[in-house]
């Protein structure tokens, strides 16, 4: 994947009236997910020091989750955001640098501005559960019968480690009949595990009124020539 460089800043000041605030000033709020696991005691809480903008949340088994509330420029995620490739992103806050993938947006319902961004911490030997673009190559035989390429999915979400998820997922579509398809449990990738529901169809060719009439046309040949 494509390596995005984001800086941001540990935020303290929380709640929804506080994040209103930051965004007037174009400021988006991020929470980095998916950090150190520790160990609570008997009332829940951690005895250990957590730094600017950290919080411990709760699991399970006695156990929390360190997160970090964080805040970044709208102009230095723009072109994280608006845009259908992946990226592993170097986040530097504080003196740090971790290394994350985008989690979830949340935008606004009416003017459709980014809300807040969730990101999840990835580290080099932890599966992680991606959604993955498309790439179709090749020229279907039944496009070459008259029949049409279409794309249902866009996006296959794949599990592995962050090092080995492809920037694109390729498909080579030549082998492709009318009326046939490549669904999710046909693709195999070396290093990963398909995420989507093995049942769905990703690509395929469907027949068009041409290559119907085409196929109407040889079949009443057919029985010409058999009387």
């Amino acid at each position: 994947m494509k390596t995005f460089q984001l800086n941001a800043e540990p935020r303290t000041d929380l709640g929804k009236k506080a994040a209103k605030g930051l965004r007037k000033q174009n400021l988006i709020p991020v929470v980095l997910n998916g950090g150190k696991i520790v160990e609570l005691d008997e009332n829940g809480n951690y005895a250990g020091t957590l730094l600017k903008g950290e919080k411990v949340v709760k699991i399970e088994n006695g156990r929390g989750i360190i997160t970090t509330d964080l805040v970044v420029r709208f102009e230095d995620i723009r072109k994280l955001v608006y845009t259908p490739d992946i990226f592993v992103i170097e986040l530097t806050f504080d003196g740090q640098t971790k290394k994350a993938v985008l989690k979830d947006l949340q935008f606004h319902p009416v003017n459709d501005s980014i809300l807040h961004i969730d990101l999840l911490e990835v580290f080099d030997d932890k599966p992680v559960v991606m959604a993955v673009p498309v790439h179709v190559q090749g020229f279907a035989v039944g496009v070459k019968a008259g029949g049409k390429l279409y794309l249902s999915m866009k996006k296959v979400k794949v599990k592995g480690l962050y090092k080995d998820i492809p920037e694109t997922l390729t498909i080579d579509v030549t082998p492709i009949e009318i009326g046939h398809s490549i669904k999710v449990g046909d693709l195999q990738y070396e290093g990963l595990e398909m995420v989507s529901a093995k049942e769905l169809v990703v690509t395929g060719v469907r027949s068009t009124r041409a290559a119907a009439a085409a196929e109407t046309e040889e079949a009443a040949e057919g029985e010409e020539a058999a009387e």
